[in-house]
């Protein structure tokens, strides 16, 4: 089903490519008020009808019934509707007389409303989030089946704390986020522990320097000689440096 566009409103639509300048004279779905004006028109077509025997949510609608005898009559009402109106149906996009099928990415039968399983799939395939991003794609995925979880709000409490602005990023628990290593040539394996420990950590700090740069760090190292190193009035002008 096309929607006319009203003559004087035409030109808001213009769009130019290689062949010219056009407008739409039917509404397109790349108009910020077009969903919103399809679905009131498929709610006026068919208002005696819905709630009734079908639903209609944009360019899909449902017809159905307690009984086999009951869904004909009902789907009698609304193909007749459409013939008078007509509207045009894809045949191949109809399915007749089904106990169970797919409804806006829900499972619908006679059990009810359940999830789709490839959807489940989809989620449960979906990796540790990284990053801020990532928790809020995560939850966004997560969150369209609130209503089939359990105590969901709870579950996701602490991503969602997460995503607070004013919240403070830091957890009570170190946890490794990378790995660095290299190898030593000749001279220096003849280091000694300390030079080495030294040497280690002058890597590691040019190695996540643009990750440190800005911020207060705390060094660990279990040589703990090399904490006394500033100290020390006679240290080796090479581990000063």
């Amino acid at each position: 089903m096309q929607i006319h566009i009203r003559p004087e409103d035409q030109h808001k639509t213009t769009f130019t490519c290689p062949f010219g300048t056009f407008v739409y004279t039917r509404m397109s779905f790349g108009l910020c008020n077009a969903p919103n004006t399809f679905q009131c028109c498929m709610t006026s077509i068919f208002s005696n009808l819905l709630q009734n025997c079908m639903g209609v949510f944009m360019d899909d609608f449902t017809v159905y019934a307690d009984s086999f005898d009951a869904c004909l009559e009902n789907l009698s009402k609304v193909l007749t509707r459409c013939i008078n109106i007509n509207m045009v149906l894809n045949s191949e996009k109809c399915h007749f007389m089904v106990t169970k099928g797919i409804i806006l990415v829900h499972l619908v039968s006679n059990r009810g409303i359940e999830v789709e399983k490839s959807k489940v799939d989809i989620i449960t395939s979906l990796p540790n989030p990284n990053s801020m991003q990532e928790v809020r794609s995560f939850l966004e995925h997560a969150g369209f089946y609130t209503r089939f979880i359990k105590n969901f709000s709870k579950i996701v409490l602490p991503l969602s704390k997460m995503l607070q602005k004013d919240r403070a990023r830091v957890g009570k628990q170190a946890h490794v986020i990378a790995y660095a290593s290299r190898t030593m040539d000749p001279t220096k394996l003849n280091y000694t522990t300390a030079e080495k420990e030294l040497l280690a950590i002058e890597f590691a700090l040019d190695k996540f320097r643009s990750y440190l740069l800005g911020s207060k760090i705390i060094v660990f190292s279990y040589h703990a000689t090399l904490k006394f190193l500033l100290k020390k009035p006679d240290a080796k002008p090479r581990l000063i440096r």
